[in-house]
C-alpha cells in the first residue's frame, strides 16, 4: 500500500472529501484532475483501492466513494459500430 502523501500528492481526494455539499459531477473532475497527475509508476487500480482503504470511514454514499468505486469497474473496449469496414464486400 502506498504512502497517502504519494497517492493524493495535491491533496485533491482529501478536499473533495471536505468539502460540504459536494456533487457526484464536481467529484468526478476532481478525480480525473488526481487521476492525470498520478505518478506513472503508480498502477490505478490499486491507488484507487489504497484510497477507498484509506476513506473507509467516510460515508458510503460520499460522492467521492462512488467515483472512487466506479473508478475500479471494468470497462469495455469500445466496438467498431459502423463505416466502411462494417459493410459487405464482393
Amino acid at each position: 500500500m502506498q504512502s497517502l502523501a504519494e497517492l493524493d500528492h495535491k491533496q485533491l481526494i482529501r478536499e473533495a472529501y471536505r468539502i460540504e455539499g459536494i456533487t457526484a459531477s464536481q467529484c468526478r473532475s476532481i478525480f480525473l484532475d488526481w487521476a492525470l497527475s498520478l505518478p506513472v509508476h503508480l498502477e490505478n487500480r490499486q491507488a484507487i483501492t489504497d484510497l477507498l482503504a484509506h476513506y473507509g470511514g467516510e460515508p458510503a454514499d460520499h460522492p467521492m466513494t462512488l467515483v472512487l468505486r466506479e473508478g475500479l469497474e471494468e470497462t469495455v473496449k469500445p466496438r467498431r459500430r459502423g463505416g466502411w469496414r462494417s459493410r459487405p464486400r464482393d
